[in-house]
């Protein structure tokens, strides 16, 4: 990378802004090879910087920054960053087809391990006629703010329907699970008061604390000890933020140790089920069905990208909870609502999880023989617990070329690295559905294994 006017400055990594605030644990490479390429494997020096490099700049205009991370951008993409955001041809179903942009040629037929559509609902025909009919109905859009023009009675159902299935008495919709943490969080607390959160929390529950002004404080992953730590000792409104599956890792919370500690430190509880609503507990309702605990904790968060296949986020509580945050939740006041098919579609993927638990059933036999798989070749996937299984490289350099690799011989993953993990915890993040068939699985895993092989990243 040629020298320019203006040299990138170091992020450290707390001031991150994607997510990874907390301070991350230091973590030695597990294998040997971790440390070096493979043999035959060249690793591009433009990757020595990322993304913290150009958080900071020296200089007085806010464009001066836009050069120097164009210059590296332009050596970076080629050398790896092509491969985030390559342009589906397909619905997001189990097989998929891809353009990759590095050469620009149509990659088909690829085992698609990245979508989370975990039911497989988005491509439902019911749920595709749903929104066909809404869309003809009530046009392509709601044209206004959910507080103005734009609520449509779709809305109110599907307010009704998730409260109703998250036996709560009431539900509030946002246009996005990222505004909806944001509204809920930055309405509720504000400065002076407290945010304790794991340190894994997800980039809109740390964008939301930023928003509040509230004084935040991170516990150690899953650590209900010192959780209680964080909360000793402060006189004053106390919230703490857990998620039931963590996004990177797969692992659920540890709510029953989390839920004591709270409540013997004053603390409201709020959870946030994005990767887990629909799919956990005997009715689906999440990690709180799951541990006994839904009246336990106070605010329940969830998002419809996940497991509905659609688009949106809500939040179920309290009707006073929904009441004060229909005023003060801005993210939602101040943005248009879901457009009516979406809507619409979202009702009817709620109603398939409903009638269908069978979906469930075979979702989870998928990940235990899936993980079963990756186990006995000797794939590290961490401590996960669920449909999200991450493959451990911690190699922020080679799992671009791992990723080439991977799809080029027919499976689709996307590399994870900093800012969406910690520095030196790069991993690929597999999302097991109902979909996919058991041959879909065998394959994928005996290509996954192959390639990781060849890198030394077997045990």
């Amino acid at each position: 990378m040629k020298p320019s006017r203006q040299q990138p400055q170091k992020l450290p990594a707390e001031d991150a802004a994607a997510g990874q605030l907390a301070p991350e644990p230091e973590e030695t490479p597990s294998h040997p090879s971790d440390t070096a390429p493979a043999a035959g494997h060249t690793v591009d020096r433009s990757l020595d910087y990322d993304y913290s490099n150009f958080f900071w700049g020296a200089g007085d205009d806010s464009f001066d920054i836009l050069e120097p991370f164009e210059e590296w951008y332009r050596e970076a993409r080629p050398a790896g960053y092509y491969l985030f955001g390559l342009p589906m041809q397909t619905a997001p179903a189990t097989r998929i087809d891809i353009i990759e942009t590095k050469t620009n040629k149509k990659l088909k037929n690829l085992i698609n391990l990245a979508s989370y559509n975990y039911l497989g609902l988005s491509y439902r025909p019911e749920v595709i006629e749903a929104v066909i009919e809404a869309t003809r109905k009530y046009g392509s859009g709601a044209s206004g703010s959910p507080i103005l023009s734009g609520t449509i009675e779709l809305h109110d159902e599907l307010a009704l329907k998730i409260a109703a299935f998250k036996k709560k008495e009431q539900a509030l919709i946002f246009p996005s699970g990222y505004s909806a943490n944001l509204g809920v969080i930055a309405g509720l607390m504000r400065s002076g008061d407290l945010v304790v959160t794991d340190q894994y929390a997800h980039a809109s529950i740390v964008d939301g604390i930023i928003l509040s002004k509230a004084d935040v404080r991170y516990f150690r992953h899953n650590s209900a000890a010192d959780l209680e730590r964080k909360l000793k000792g402060f006189k004053g409104k106390k919230l703490v933020i857990v998620e039931g599956v963590y996004s990177m890792d797969g692992d659920l919370a540890k709510l029953p140790e989390i839920v004591e500690a709270s409540r013997r430190q004053g603390a409201r509880i709020m959870i946030d089920e994005a990767h887990s609503t629909f799919l956990f507990g005997k009715n689906g309702r999440g990690v709180t069905e799951h541990f006994g605990l839904e009246d336990e904790v106070d605010i329940h968060f969830g998002t419809f990208s996940k497991t509905l296949g659609g688009i949106g986020g809500f939040v179920a509580g309290s009707k006073a909870l929904i009441t004060y945050l229909k005023g003060f939740a801005r993210s939602r006041v101040f943005s248009c609502a879901l457009p009516p098919g979406v809507a619409a579609g979202l009702i009817r993927a709620l109603e398939i999880v409903q009638a269908e638990p069978e979906l469930r059933t075979r979702l989870w036999g998928n990940v235990e023989f899936m993980q079963d798989l990756l186990r006995k070749g000797g794939v590290d996937i961490g401590d996960s617990q669920s449909q999200v299984i991450p493959i451990m490289v911690r190699d922020d350099d080679r799992i671009f070329k791992i990723a080439e690799e991977l799809i080029h011989e027919g499976v689709y993953l996307n590399p994870v690295r900093y800012p969406a993990v910690g520095k030196h915890r790069s991993r690929f993040r597999i999302s097991i559905t109902a979909g996919h068939t058991r041959q879909d699985l065998a394959e994928a895993a005996e290509i996954i294994t192959r390639v990781l092989e060849r890198y030394g990243l077997c045990r």
